[in-house]
């Protein structure tokens, strides 16, 4: 079963509590599927940290880009294929509410064959001589 972020902050909450109350780790992670390390790890930022140490801060995490999110990627990248990194990384936050690296996304997006596109320029461009080489134009 997927747990949204709500509700993992909520079942890493019940974990930290569990344990601190003196239950083994196993049984407070039970619906956290977590390891032994990352049970007590998370106890201690908790204790550092507070509740700010629930929050699951990873950027490009794979499984934040699941099949849903992938497509719409997918389709937003096929509509504005000249749209750089930030700018899909702004549209998928604004969705999804997902903090996903620039540096995922371009990986994700090679994946797809939606990779950036740049914009085309006029064919006398900055350079003038209509693209020709020094020596093609001499």
């Amino acid at each position: 079963m997927d747990m949204d972020d709500g509700q993992r902050r909520q079942a890493k909450a019940r974990l930290v509590a569990g344990m601190l109350n003196g239950r083994p780790w196993a049984a407070a992670a039970a619906e956290v599927r977590t390891s032994r390390t990352a049970a007590y790890r998370l106890c201690r930022a908790v204790g550092e940290r507070g509740d700010a140490a629930l929050v699951d801060g990873r950027q490009g995490h794979a499984s934040k880009l699941r099949p849903p999110i992938r497509a719409w990627l997918d389709a937003y990248c096929r509509g504005a294929p000249s749209a750089s990194g930030p700018t899909v990384q702004a549209a998928l936050r604004e969705r999804f509410g997902l903090d996903v690296s620039v540096r995922h996304l371009n990986r994700v997006r090679a994946a797809l064959g939606v990779s950036k596109v740049p914009p085309r320029t006029s064919i006398g461009g900055a350079g003038g001589g209509g693209g020709l080489s020094r020596a093609a134009r001499a």
